[in-house]
C-alpha cells in the first residue's frame, strides 16, 4: 500500500522455494530498486522471509496473519471444538487496544487448559504478540491490516491462470504469465480504489 494508499504489486520472481536465500534475493532486489519507508509487513509465519527481512529491512516491524495464526491454533483443536475455539480466538482480537487483548488472551489460555487443549493454549501464548502490531496503527485500519487477505485476490488470479495451462515449458514462461496476470489484476478495481485513508496515519504521527 503507497503514500496515497493505493494497493501496488512491487515485484515477482521465481523461485524454487520460500526460504532465506530465495526471500533475501527478492526482498534484496527491491531494495536496490528503492523500496523504503515501509511501516508494516504482513504475512504469515514463513521462517524464511522472517529471516531475511531481519537482515534486508532489521527495522520494519512484522504483523502475523492473524488468519493463518487461527489455522495454527486450530491444528491442535478436535474438530468438534474448533467452532468454540474461533470464538475465543475472535474475541482477542474484539478488544480495544493490546493491552486489553494480551488480558483476553490469558483468559482464553486458562480456558483452553481447561478444556483439556494444552497444545493449543500454547499456541495461543507463543503467537498472540505476534498477531497484535497492527494494534499500533489508526483503528479505521485495523481490519485491513491484520491478516494478509489484500494479497489474497492477486494469487487466486495468478492460481487461476497457471492451472488453467497446467504445465510450462520452463520457469520463465511460468513468470511471464504470472506478471501478465498480476499487471492486469493491479490496472483493475484492485489497484485502482483507494484501500486505506493516510489521512489518518498522518494525524496520529
Amino acid at each position: 500500500v503507497n503514500e496515497a494508499g493505493f494497493r501496488e504489486i512491487l515485484g515477482i520472481c521465481e523461485g524454487a522455494k520460500e526460504d532465506l536465500e530465495s526471500w533475501k534475493n527478492f526482498l534484496c532486489h527491491l531494495k536496490q530498486r528503492g523500496l523504503k519507508g515501509i511501516q508494516l509487513v504482513i504475512s504469515d509465519k514463513c521462517l524464511g522471509l522472517l529471516e531475511a527481512l531481519g537482515q534486508v529491512f532489521p527495522d520494519v516491524p512484522w504483523q502475523r496473519c492473524m488468519v493463518h495464526w487461527y489455522r495454527n491454533v486450530f491444528s491442535m483443536v478436535p474438530s468438534g471444538k474448533v467452532k468454540a475455539v474461533a470464538a475465543m480466538l475472535k474475541a482477542i482480537h474484539a478488544q480495544e487496544d493490546k493491552a486489553a487483548a494480551l488480558a483476553k488472551a490469558d483468559d482464553v489460555m486458562a480456558k483452553l487448559k481447561a478444556m483439556k487443549l494444552g497444545q493449543a493454549a500454547e499456541k495461543v501464548r507463543e503467537g498472540v504478540e505476534e498477531t497484535l502490531r497492527y494494534m499500533a496503527f489508526p483503528s479505521e485500519h485495523w481490519r485491513r491490516i491484520r491478516t494478509n487477505n489484500m494479497l489474497e485476490r492477486a494469487m487466486r488470479e495468478i492460481r487461476r491462470r497457471t492451472n488453467a495451462v497446467g504445465c510450462f515449458p520452463d520457469g520463465t514462461s511460468a513468470l511471464m504469465l504470472s506478471a501478465a496476470r498480476l499487471r492486469h489484476v493491479a490496472g483493475g478495481k484492485w489497484g485502482t480504489k483507494q484501500y486505506l485513508n493516510m489521512k489518518r496515519l498522518d494525524e496520529q504521527k
